[in-house]
């Protein structure tokens, strides 16, 4: 019997559904880490974040999310796992596609936690 693993996710920032396309995108772990030697290893923190692509609804307030500094995004992927991102903010340059109104968008934040 096959199991879902894949499809739609759902994305709330600061309570604001926002329509995504494709998927959306978030760490596994806090650290990065690299073998030094075997079983030799060094850690690095890893931001917490969320990655995705949005569609920018007419009535989505677009300025509050460009804005915001301390929100929190909520990612509730197809299988039932869910990330909070805490203390979201926007980052790198974030794009608008007027062609098919999407927008690829980056979260970074304080802290970020898988439920």
């Amino acid at each position: 019997m096959g199991q879902l693993v894949a499809g739609t996710a759902y994305v709330k920032v600061d309570g604001a559904q926002l329509t995504i396309t494709g998927g959306a995108e978030a760490p596994l772990m806090q650290v990065k880490r690299e073998t030094v030697a075997p079983g030799f290893y060094k850690e690095e923190d890893l931001a917490p974040y969320v990655k995705l692509t949005a569609v920018l609804a007419p009535d989505l307030d677009i300025k509050k999310i460009i804005n915001g500094r301390d929100m929190t995004v909520t990612c509730e992927f197809k299988n039932g796992k869910v990330y909070v991102l805490a203390g979201a903010y926007l980052v790198d340059e974030p794009t608008y596609k007027g062609d098919d109104g999407t927008a690829e968008l980056q979260f970074d934040g304080i802290k970020g936690t898988w439920q």
